[in-house]
């Protein structure tokens, strides 16, 4: 026992310093943490890797060509979304919009954008894709309350510090009937059962949280942010399980990690337990 949570599991950080973390279970909002968490300067040292993905447009071999290729589709699945809500203005804020696909495709779609990044090199991709519209982390401190019909953060909530701090400027900047969209992995699916401490998107420690349904709910409950739909993400059980093999085994196993992703989503279809989901919550104050 540590800070009185028990240790759910022990994990490695695979991708760049080989340290060990624990995961601690927050058990009244059903949330796992990263124990330790390198805090400033410390945790940028663990985001210094060319293969950070999100960081890089590149397509230097087959894996990043389907990642690729699967991002496509994704975005075009991500557009649909957001403009299925009823936004008069169109303002958009991403947040952690890594090399802005996003942004330049909803930008291109009548959106009005703006992002935030905290990588130079990712934030001048972005840039040079968005007319100058992303800018630093800090930013978001310069941003007027009620700013934005929508906020989405794509795989970037389990990356920020001071998790209640954050929550509470997105309801800031929030328009009234505006609405908030998180994707963030599931250590509840299949695919983490079944890889335990080689599960790749426990990726400590760049992911600080590790959240649940139940955790998502909690949380953004606290700032009057009702959680109105919960929506698959299919994909990433496939991707996520071909990095799990190579931590596992030292390659990806393309036709074992496939395996594992169709299990992952056909036992999500019976549980609603997917390997990472997208959560849409509205603003509750109306």
């Amino acid at each position: 026992m540590i800070n009185n949570k028990p240790t759910y599991l022990t994990v490695k950080d695979h991708s760049v310093s080989g340290e060990e973390f624990q995961l601690l279970h927050n058990v009244a909002l059903d949330m796992l943490e990263t124990f330790p968490q390198p805090q400033g300067e410390k945790l940028s040292e663990y985001y210094k890797s060319e293969d950070y993905i999100s960081h890089t447009d590149a397509k230097r071999n087959l894996f990043e060509k389907v990642y690729h290729l699967v991002r496509t589709i994704s975005l075009k699945r991500k557009l649909k979304l957001i403009n299925s809500f009823q936004s008069k203005e169109k303002t958009l804020l991403d947040i952690g919009c890594g090399t802005g696909n996003f942004l330049e495709i909803a930008k291109n779609n009548n959106w009005n954008v703006v992002g935030v990044e905290p990588n130079e090199q990712a934030r001048a991709i972005a840039n040079s894709k968005t007319n100058n519209s992303v800018f630093d982390i800090q930013h978001l401190e310069t941003l007027n309350e009620n700013s934005f019909d929508v906020i989405t953060l794509w795989h970037v909530l389990e990356h920020l510090p001071d998790l209640e701090m954050h929550v509470k400027l997105f309801k800031h900047l929030l328009k009234p009937n505006g609405t908030l969209v998180i994707a963030v992995p599931n250590f509840k699916s299949y695919d983490a059962q079944h890889y335990k401490n080689f599960w790749a998107a426990y990726d400590v420690p760049r992911h600080l949280w590790h959240f649940s349904k139940t955790s998502i709910e909690k949380l953004f409950h606290e700032e009057q942010l009702k959680l109105v739909k919960i929506l698959p993400m299919k994909f990433d059980a496939y991707y996520v399980s071909l990095l799990s093999e190579k931590y596992k085994s030292g390659f990806m196993n393309p036709i074992k990690a496939f395996w594992v992703g169709w299990r992952s989503n056909l036992n999500g279809n019976r549980s609603k337990e997917f390997s990472s989901h997208i959560y849409v919550l509205k603003s509750n104050n109306n």
